[in-house]
């Protein structure tokens, strides 16, 4: 029974890993500041 809730509690640690590394692994300071998409030029096309 602890095996299996320690293998759980794992594959959610490594859940939460792989979600963090794809969220701010190339921004060096983080989520863009919401003023940041404002400041964009409409698309033409």
């Amino acid at each position: 029974m602890g095996l299996i809730l320690l293998e759980a509690l794992l594959a959610l640690v490594l859940l939460i890993a792989i979600v963090w590394w794809t969220m701010f692994s190339g921004r060096k300071k983080g989520e863009l500041p919401a003023q940041a998409d404002d400041e964009q030029p409409p698309h033409k096309g």
